[in-house]
């Protein structure tokens, strides 16, 4: 597959070859060095958002309004709908692409969903890489990142974007719960969904005082703001919009947007030489090096820890691990 090729008719506006692109960094294809390395120089333009929270509250109602509410403004949206893998295809269930049917006609919107395929923290594997694409090909000027909604593991999504959305719903569950599944400490901005049903002032005021607690900012530090929505009117969208780009320019102003964005690049680069070196330890499992060490752990001459250091040393440096 002609890479420089793809990328020039993704960047000319052809979803098909952004579609390709895509798939080449699912399938953990050969190429995708290749596909990172063209576009490198093309990324970093984007305004990552991710969206998160439980199962019910409306996230994908949501992300679909305010993809209406970029549009207005003139902006090119990509969407990354996470979606839970399907037990026996492995494939995602594309149920949030089911709910945005209505931007499906929409030459500047760009939708795709991912399978978790088992990952866990609420979003798959590939979806860094996918951003990028997204980003350096699509040419997207902002992505919205909607996470599976699976509870605890979902505080992962601030690790990759530019802005984390906390999104919560009356009715479904207390601040206790939310800040048990830790992700009252990872928002930037917080929306109470479904804010035409009962509850909603009070789910509101207990969220404020559950920010409140054990507060401790310095003047001129970010504040998350409480946005009330009814997402499947399009009420408080604009509103949730603008607390958006509130903090984004809050971001760039303090360096912040900078920083997140480099701290980011350094858990890819992390994320991708642990695998690097975790295939290269798998390898080893039959490997007389690896059983040599094992059975010098059996019999009490070494500890697994210097056995471990060993067995780096020996897959980073070239060495043996079975040295005496």
């Amino acid at each position: 597959m002609d890479v420089p090729a793809l990328v020039e008719q993704a960047r000319a506006g052809r979803p098909r070859a952004v579609a390709r692109l895509i798939s080449l960094v699912e399938g953990a294809s050969p190429q995708l060095r290749e596909v990172m390395a063209a576009l490198a120089p093309l990324s970093g333009n984007a305004y990552v958002v991710g969206l998160t929270g439980s199962p019910g509250v409306g996230k994908s109602t949501t992300t679909s309004a305010l993809v209406t509410a970029y549009r207005k403004l003139g902006k090119r949206v990509g969407v990354l709908a996470v979606d839970p893998s399907s037990p026996f295809s492995g494939g995602a269930l594309l149920g949030d692409r089911v709910r945005m049917q209505e931007h499906s006609g929409d030459s500047g919107v760009y939708i795709r969903s991912m399978a978790t395929r088992g990952h866990l923290g609420g979003l798959a594997w590939a979806a860094p890489q996918a951003i990028r694409v997204l980003d350096g090909a699509a040419g997207c000027d902002v992505i919205l990142v909607e996470t599976v909604g699976v509870g605890q593991s979902e505080v992962e999504i601030a690790a990759q974007a530019d802005t984390s959305v906390v999104l919560l719903a009356p009715g479904m569950g207390d601040g206790i719960q939310a800040a048990k599944a830790g992700i009252l400490e990872i928002g930037d901005v917080y929306v109470v969904n479904k804010a035409d049903r009962d509850g909603a002032e009070s789910t509101a005021r207990e969220l404020n005082h559950m920010l409140g607690l054990g507060e401790s900012r310095e003047p001129g530090d970010w504040r998350p703001p409480i946005v009330k929505t009814v997402a499947s009117k399009g009420e408080g969208i604009d509103e949730m919009a603008e607390a958006l780009e509130k903090h984004r320019a809050w971001m760039e102003e303090r360096g912040v947007l900078s920083a997140r964005r480099r701290k980011r690049a350094a858990g890819e680069v992390e994320s991708i030489a642990l695998t690097a070196l975790r295939e290269r330890i798998g390898d080893l499992h039959g490997d007389q090096r690896l059983d040599a060490l094992a059975g010098r752990i059996v019999a009490g001459e070494l500890d697994p820890y210097a056995a471990a250091d060993e067995l780096v040393e020996g897959l980073t440096n070239g060495g043996t691990a079975d040295r005496a």
